[in-house]
């Protein structure tokens, strides 16, 4: 039987004869002396096989190479003084082998080096299709286990500390909207019907609440059908919660003990409460974003009302179309950042130009408050209204402003982005920096112009603030997020457990009651047999695992991710599937490949 896993052996262990499984990761010949670096998912050891000491093994550790699997016996032997590597936690020991056993060996050439010694970089696409490989190596196995000690502590901090129980709920379910596209099956016994898998555990959560459980959590698989990002897949996973009988601010008190017992277990860092609030409206005031990540300056300053008489056109029209001007002071940018990246075809310009804008209007601030710019910005505005402006933004000789000018939610896209960019480049972030914050106050609903009607921002189960129960258009509601250094990681809200409230939430969005009925009748029916408050948040776990894996990618997280095409390639799927098959869902596939060029 194995005795250790590779990476657990220790000084502790030497003179003990102890039994490894593995894989080879290196292998070196030094003069008659064999050395193999064995790994499995905890790490490397150092095995030596030599034709003296250990003549049974020696024969077999000429013939292995890299990535055979074997079984090692030998004896713990402390590591000469000149071969120490404090890089290893198994640095200071080695074993040597009494026995060498191959239990496979590799029949192909490898598509890129597997070992931890000799990583290289790898195509993505040869990463995913060969992912069983790319699983061994080190980042990914670092990876991996820091999934699973997240999801340890989060298990062990909700159910031994906090009184929750984990509950499952299904994944063949019914489509309702829910903001994002669903994935749908068709049932072969109930005919002409359709399945969908969830894109959340919404609605059965809230039923557990009504059935009384309380406390309920669940490490939950969703599905959304949408457009990928590096922080996005169809498929993935989400710590899901619910609660009954608390409040907003016991909800909040209740997710910052969990949060500081995750970084505090897992990383080591100590996260002071409470954590720092802003209102959904004071994060796009100050930073242009619902998610600021908080670890630099470059706060937003709005101009609006200085400008609006101006006569600059851009700025002074923006104003009076109903929009807004705000600017993003750059301390020291004027050294920093060129009038060429500022213009078209400077790489600022394209910034601001993807986020939506049309481009950006700039002053830089010399000796003595002069300021100085290309264009008509300095001529149409006076004397007052200059010194206005510095004294709002704070500038001061050296600083760079750039303006957005136009509707809201541009000024704010536009200014977010380039802040960012800004931030990156002239190394204003600390990435030993952990800033966590709660973002609250969102809007209830947000107008769907193409639509013409009001859609929520969240779901139409929110709990509207009590404050603003008489005008839902512009209701505030009761919902937060947990933002980490610039990352929503997760999202709740206070539900509406009231019948009377429900009903008008969907007025609000256009759902007539058959409709409601319709698409929510099993749980506004639930909800007449007596539902206590509750409320619930949930966090998305794959980003979670990214960001403390200090990765750029949720694909980095994800054992088995999909590409941003939604395609498994170490699988091949999706793929095509017999006739058969289709006929018996009775379903038949409109799909026209496109004609082959000639």
């Amino acid at each position: 039987m194995r005795s250790l896993y590779c990476g657990q052996l220790r000084a502790e262990h030497i003179e003990k004869t102890v039994t490894l499984y593995g894989w080879v990761d290196r292998r070196r010949d030094h003069g008659g002396v064999v050395f193999l670096d064995l790994r499995d998912r905890t790490g490397t050891v150092q095995i030596v096989s030599d034709p003296e000491r250990t003549p049974n093994s020696y024969p077999v550790a000429e013939e292995v190479r890299n990535e055979y699997v074997v079984k090692v016996v030998g004896r713990v032997t402390q590591r000469p003084e000149e071969s120490l590597n404090d890089k290893l936690p198994t640095g200071q020991v080695e074993v040597y082998a009494d026995e060498l056993t191959v239990l496979n060996a590799v029949r192909k050439q490898l598509p890129f080096q597997v070992s931890t010694a000799e990583e290289e970089n790898v195509r993505e696409d040869l990463r995913l299709k060969y992912r069983y490989l790319d699983l061994r190596r080190d980042r990914m196995a670092k990876n991996m286990r820091l999934r699973h000690e997240i999801i340890k502590s989060i298990r062990r901090f909700l159910e031994d500390t906090e009184n929750f129980i984990e509950i499952e709920t299904p994944i063949l379910t019914r489509s309702t909207p829910e903001g994002a596209r669903d994935f749908i099956l068709p049932s072969r016994v109930n005919e002409g019907e359709w399945f969908a898998l969830p894109q959340s555990p919404q609605l059965f959560k809230q039923i557990l609440m009504v059935a009384g459980m309380d406390r309920y959590y669940q490490i939950a698989r969703c599905f959304r059908d949408e457009d990928l990002r590096a922080d996005r897949q169809p498929e993935f996973t989400q710590l899901d919660m619910e609660m009954s009988f608390m409040d907003e601010e016991e909800i909040l008190a209740l997710n910052e003990r969990l949060l500081v017992h995750i970084f505090k277990t897992v990383k080591g860092i100590d996260i002071p409460t409470p954590l720092p609030r802003l209102t959904y409206a004071d994060a796009l005031a100050r930073y242009g974003s619902d998610k600021p990540d908080t670890r630099y300056g470059l706060e937003l300053v709005d101009v609006s009302d200085i400008v609006k008489d101006s006569g600059f056109k851009v700025f002074s029209g923006a104003v009076k179309g109903g929009g807004q001007v705000k600017v993003l002071p750059i301390p020291g940018g004027n050294d920093a950042i060129s009038n060429v990246r500022i213009k078209p075809k400077g790489d600022l310009f394209k910034v601001a130009t993807d986020a939506g804008a049309r481009g950006v209007a700039y002053v830089r601030v010399r000796e003595g408050g002069e300021i100085d710019t290309i264009g008509a910005i300095k001529d149409n505005l006076s004397a007052e209204q200059t010194q206005e402006l510095l004294a709002r933004t704070g500038a001061q000789p050296g600083h760079l402003l750039l303006f957005g000018a136009g509707d809201v939610g541009t000024v704010n896209a536009t200014l977010d982005k380039l802040r960012q960019a800004i931030a990156q480049e002239l190394n204003l972030i600390d990435e030993n920096k952990t800033n966590l914050l709660w973002v609250t106050d969102f809007p209830m609903f947000e107008w769907n112009a193409d639509e013409n009607r009001y859609e929520a921002l969240h779901h139409p189960f929110t709990a509207p603030h009590p404050d603003d129960v008489d005008d839902l258009t512009t209701a505030r509601a009761v919902a937060y997020d947990i933002v980490y250094n610039g990352y929503e990681i997760g999202g709740g809200s206070l539900r509406i457990y009231q019948p009377d409230v429900q009903a008008k939430v969907f007025k609000t969005i256009g759902l007539s009651e058959e409709e409601a009925n319709d698409k929510f009748g099993f749980l506004l029916e639930a909800f007449e047999y007596g539902t206590p408050p509750h409320g619930g948040i949930a966090y998305g776990l794959d980003r979670l695992v990214m960001l403390l894996a200090g990765e750029n990618s949720i694909r980095e997280a994800i054992a088995f991710p999909k590409t941003q095409q939604a395609r498994d390639l170490l699988t091949s799927a999706p793929s095509s599937v017999d006739e058969r098959q289709l006929k018996e869902l009775s379903v038949k596939s409109t799909f026209k490949p496109k004609e082959k060029d000639a």
